[in-house]
């Protein structure tokens, strides 16, 4: 095993369900723009519904039910990765419940696990992603992209196109050994948990943004770029 993104929750039938969701998302935007904003600042995201649609679908989702307002990133590894949309803050924290879990798109997308694309969290169970994502700090393309050190790969579904600064300040808080709430078959189970930011780094909401990406915008003249 590579590593456990998150906890076990189980796997969700696939297949015509998930055709249904992504021929549903075709229509849409094929690169919705969302704004995270954390208690260390903001940045955004571009998904990639063109390439991810049952991952992206499944995202705004949570985004739309306003899950991930008040969760923290719960593991920080700055030569790795920032993982969080799961967990609420508190003392200890505890994992939110979730949707069904969705099939696993990294082996279809062809969408590479390199610095800052968001990808989703999972067990060992290849489809076993609802909520939790990771944002990649280095690229982690050869042990996390599909068929290579990871067989089934962990799925990528957008990238960061503003405010990656934020995300390099994410990456390097304090981090040590703290108790967290998992689930697990609608049983909370606290437990020691390794990479746990020692102060909270909260996600105070996930909300959709204009999608045109930041380069293409006029700049003003009197703020600079990522000030946050």
């Amino acid at each position: 095993m590579i590593f456990v993104m998150a906890t076990a929750i189980g796997v969700a039938a696939c297949g015509a369900e998930d055709e249904k969701k992504a021929d549903a998302g075709a229509a849409k935007d094929p690169k919705p723009v969302v704004e995270m904003k954390t208690s260390m600042g903001s940045f955004k995201v571009e998904l990639n519904r063109e390439k991810s649609p049952i991952t992206v679908d499944n995202f705004l989702k949570y985004v739309e039910k306003k899950h991930y307002d008040g969760t923290i990133f719960h593991r920080v590894m700055s030569t790795f990765m920032i993982q969080g949309g799961g967990f609420e803050k508190g003392d200890p924290p505890t994992e939110k419940e979730t949707m069904e879990p969705i099939k696993n798109e990294a082996k279809s997308n062809g969408l590479k696990n390199t610095q800052y694309t968001i990808a989703m969290a999972r067990t060992n169970a290849p489809h076993s992603a609802t909520s939790q994502f990771f944002i990649n700090v280095v690229d982690n393309s050869r042990s996390l992209d599909a068929g290579g050190v990871s067989p089934d790969g962990y799925a990528v579904f957008g990238k960061v196109i503003e405010g990656t600064d934020v995300v390099d300040k994410i990456k390097a808080v304090e981090i040590g050994t703290k108790r967290l709430n998992s689930r697990h078959r609608g049983q909370i189970i606290p437990g020691p948990h390794q990479n746990v930011p020692v102060k909270h780094v909260v996600i105070e909401s996930v909300r959709l943004a204009e999608s045109k990406p930041a380069a293409e915008k006029k700049p003003d003249a009197e703020k600079k770029p990522d000030a946050e």
